[in-house]
């Protein structure tokens, strides 16, 4: 049984995750574009995508603010900012609380 540590570790190519999401592959590389302050999958030597888990949360957000929430590209961006800003004082306050 693999730990979340290694779980959290693996990567997914861009047919893995159009697959999961059900989001097409051009639309991943758009989006790619479009939300680059979030969205940047790592490349392998060949130049070729791998998407982490934390990606895929990322992909899966972008949808669904688009599709349930009807947000424009702009409206996204803030929301995940907002997404972000609060995951990360979530991280910094639980860091301080047991580091």
């Amino acid at each position: 049984m693999q730990s979340s540590r290694e779980t959290r570790d693996l990567m997914l190519t861009i047919d893995q995750i159009s697959q999961l999401t059900g989001v097409r592959k051009s639309t991943l590389r758009y989006w790619e574009k479009s939300f680059d302050e979030y969205l940047r999958p790592a490349r392998t030597h060949s130049n070729r995508r791998e998407y982490t888990l934390d990606d895929l949360d990322i992909i899966k957000a972008i949808k669904r603010l688009l599709e349930d929430e009807h947000l424009t590209t702009q409206g996204v961006r803030l929301k995940l900012g907002e997404i972000v800003t609060t995951d990360k004082k979530t991280e910094i306050t639980s860091s301080l609380r047991f580091g």
